[in-house]
């Protein structure tokens, strides 16, 4: 009788350890319809992390691939071998989709949870001049940037916080945000007012986790329910358009999915909600990897059984970076709500051409929707391009008289930290972060290796890969 593996060994890749952080050999395996990688450390063991809670989806995940998109320069040279090359070196499969630039350690909130370890007793703001610089960097890495997200510690805090709106708006950046908590919009009506005059191509990336007092403080260590009710009045005031950002953490506000996207789909100013498990990395208080970690396909399958609006074939792999990205549209028609992902050919998706959505049976629902996307076909086309649509940014390009307030986009962004880091896919991280001295940097290895004072570890391990002569 052969003595059988409880798995299928389905792929081989390269990991970290999660203690050392030094590159390890890793098994991808199937065990119970469930996705887990297996890697160990000569010094530090053996470690099993769930990558996975859906092996179809993870699968379906590998026929989601297209063509890399590269940046107009490398800021540095292939050396150590990823990740400890960064960045964004040769060896890098993904242009910046969307890149930070972070103005001030300093916040008005000290967070339980968060990546880049900002309070209110951090003092450092960043100057206009290193502001610049670091815009300028992902200038000339671009050409023409997709997404600039001013960010933080709070960047609604930073002294000179309009002069950098207002630098920002004069570079080439397609769609600028701005990171917040969403305090100061909240407190001052005529802040908010102000942010409208940097529409369009503007928006609001705004923290709102959850509606449950007791998730608040663990999240953010504040009741905050005032506070979001408040700043998303002002925002939809005045329809500054804005993605509302939900941290997630297992068991505490992961039921609170679906309400959250239906609370987006009835405000004014609310093009989208974005949903982000908790990354493993910066200050992590009350958080266990073992147990309180959610996963990608977790999250997607919350979008589909609680939202009401979303079926499994409308939240799907983005295709630049499908491991960590999914995502689904949606057409807001008044008070109807009409899923639009799940009519897209994907097979013109991933042949780089224009996205297309197919209608089959409906054909009530394609006329009213022809009524209002322009098209290169004729009324009675079985086919509406949408150009631009499967994207992981908020850059649907629609028709003047539709505009960007019918689109309603979710997404599922999950960052990479080093108990599930695969080499192969950070490779294809499209979400940087603009290091002051010129480097774009993967946000995934950034909290990892480059954020206060954690290259000292890194330059440990180069020194063992490539020792000076």
């Amino acid at each position: 009788m052969p003595n059988n593996r409880p798995y299928l060994f389905y792929e081989l890749t390269n990991s970290i350890c999660s203690v050392c952080l030094r590159k390890v050999e890793a098994k991808i395996v199937i065990e119970d319809e469930r996705v887990y990688m297996l890697k160990t450390c000569m010094r530090h063991g053996r470690e099993k992390v769930l990558i996975a809670s859906d092996a179809a989806y993870y699968k379906k995940c590998r026929e989601f691939l297209k063509p890399a998109e590269m940046p107009l320069r490398w800021n540095t040279p292939v050396r150590y071998g990823c990740p400890y090359d960064c960045g964004l070196c040769p060896d890098h499969e993904q242009h910046s989709c969307l890149t930070l630039v972070e103005v001030t350690d300093r916040c008005n909130l000290q967070c339980p949870i968060c990546y880049a370890e900002s309070s209110p007793h951090r003092e450092s703001f960043r100057s206009l001049e290193q502001i610049e610089a670091m815009l300028d960097a992902i200038v000339r890495n671009e050409g023409e940037p997709d997404v600039v997200q001013i960010s933080g510690g709070e960047p609604t805090i930073h002294p000179q916080f309009w002069d950098i709106l207002d630098m920002a708006k004069r570079k080439p950046i397609k769609h600028l945000m701005v990171n917040t908590n969403g305090i100061r919009i909240a407190q001052d009506r005529e802040f908010a007012r102000r942010l409208a005059d940097y529409m369009p191509g503007f928006e609001i990336y705004l923290q709102f986790d959850s509606f449950e007092a007791h998730a608040l403080r663990e999240l953010r260590g504040a009741d905050l329910r005032d506070v979001r009710r408040r700043a998303v009045e002002h925002l939809n005031e005045f329809n500054v358009s804005t993605t509302l950002v939900v941290t997630l953490k297992k068991g505490l506000n992961d039921a609170e999915i679906g309400d959250v996207i239906r609370y987006g789909l009835k405000q004014r100013a609310v093009r989208g909600v974005t949903f982000q498990p908790i990354q493993a990395a910066g200050r992590t208080e009350k958080f266990d990897p073992a147990t309180d970690r959610l996963t990608l396909s977790e999250v997607r399958r919350h979008i589909i059984d609680q939202s009401g609006v979303f079926r499994p074939e409308d939240i799907i792999p983005v295709p630049c970076h499908p491991d960590c990205l999914a995502m689904g549209y949606a057409l807001k028609l008044g008070d109807e709500v009409v899923p639009l992902t799940g009519m897209i050919d994907p097979n013109v998706l991933l042949e780089g051409g224009r996205n297309t959505i197919v209608f089959e049976q409906d054909t009530s629902l394609k006329d009213r929707i022809f009524e209002l996307f322009s098209t290169a076909h004729s009324p009675s086309s079985s086919a509406l391009s949408l150009k631009n649509l499967l994207c992981c940014l908020p850059m649907a390009a629609v028709p003047d008289h539709i505009g960007y307030d019918n689109v309603f986009r979710v997404i599922v962004m999950q960052f990479l930290d080093a108990y599930n880091f695969d080499v192969r896919s950070v490779k294809k991280s499209c979400v940087h972060i603009a290091h002051p001295d010129g480097r774009i940097i993967p946000f995934d290895t950034y909290n990892l290796f480059y954020r206060d004072g954690r290259e000292e570890m890194l330059n440990t391990i180069r020194e063992e890969i490539a020792p000076a002569k």
